[in-house]
């Protein structure tokens, strides 16, 4: 198969640890061409979307892990897959891309994730389709009412966490308590003084033991966790805010969540996502380019790109 990989500039990718390059890698292992597109290079043009997409030949190294081949310009539809993998921010351009490779896929192309689905699975709101397994959350832009919920979660003595709806990596993540003398900025400065919504949640103590990534595949569940653990004096367990990650198998409470999403995710076009547990509860459901593949390879051995390969295979009728 001819496979085009919508990435970040390829010299700013941690080829030991991006879990795209690791699907460049797998699929390359299967014989199947990779090719290489930037998400400003897409156009639209004479009735199809275009790209100039260049073809990739992959190694296992560190710093030289890449050689560019042949630059051509290419309608979508000619390749067998096209998959989205570019990091969030989900800003306007993420969703300028996402009505392209809409029109892309009605063309023809076949596009994952798909990017409808992609456009209505807010990473951090999909989670309120399923309340019985998220904490106590608000979702407000009004300060008053995010402020009640705080004080509802000091009552027992609880925190709250307070978070952007366009956020990554554990940026502008907040844990905010009934007493802090900082509250009303915090709420002020996330909402923009009531102009931006935003979700707050109970604060989870079990973070303290990780924030577990759990990846779904082709409606299957990798039967791994990445638990993302805090560092001291840390809240967010997030790596790109200093976590280290444990891998450790799914607990029968993991099953249960991610065997309930796992299936109606792949129905609606979403071949790879990964979602967030802490302690019990479902935190986010993340669609857009979700990583991991390589933490959870190395220390458990099983192969999370070949599964990926594997159902894109099957995704493609290869």
């Amino acid at each position: 198969m001819k496979l085009a990989f919508i990435l970040d500039p390829l010299e700013h990718l941690k080829a030991w640890k991006d879990s795209s390059v690791a699907m460049l890698r797998a699929a390359q292992a299967r014989g199947h061409e990779v090719h290489a597109i930037m998400r400003p290079a897409l156009v639209w043009r004479d009735g199809a979307v275009r790209a100039q997409a260049e073809r990739l030949v992959v190694r296992d190294e560190h710093r030289d892990w890449f050689e560019a081949g042949a630059s051509e310009e290419r309608p979508l539809a000619a390749f067998d897959a096209v998959l989205m993998r570019q990091d969030p921010p989900f800003d306007f351009e993420y969703l300028a891309a996402t009505w392209l490779l809409e029109r892309a896929a009605a063309g023809g192309a076949r596009v994952f994730n798909d990017p409808r689905a992609v456009r209505d699975h807010s990473e951090k709101l999909s989670i309120l389709e399923f309340p019985q397994f998220i904490p106590e959350t608000a979702v407000a832009r009004e300060p008053e009412a995010l402020q009640a919920f705080i004080d509802e979660m000091g009552k027992d003595g609880g925190d709250a966490i307070l978070k952007p709806l366009d956020g990554m990596g554990g940026s502008q993540v907040f844990r905010v308590r009934r007493d802090d003398p900082n509250r009303n900025v915090i709420v002020e400065t996330l909402t923009c003084h009531g102009a931006r919504s935003i979700i707050a949640q109970r604060f989870i103590p079990e973070i303290a033991r990780g924030d577990k990534r759990i990846l779904l595949i082709g409606g299957a569940v990798v039967p791994h966790a990445l638990a993302r653990i805090p560092k001291p004096g840390e809240t967010r367990g997030n790596l790109a805010a200093g976590g280290s990650g444990v891998v450790q198998p799914l607990t029968l409470r993991d099953r249960e969540i991610a065997e309930t999403l796992a299936p109606l995710l792949h129905a609606r076009g979403i071949l790879l996502a990964g979602i967030d547990v802490i302690g019990d509860c479902l935190t986010e459901i993340n669609v857009t380019s979700p990583t991991c593949f390589v933490e959870i390879a190395q220390q458990s051995g099983f192969d999370v790109a070949g599964l990926f390969v594997d159902a894109l295979e099957r995704a493609c009728g290869a």
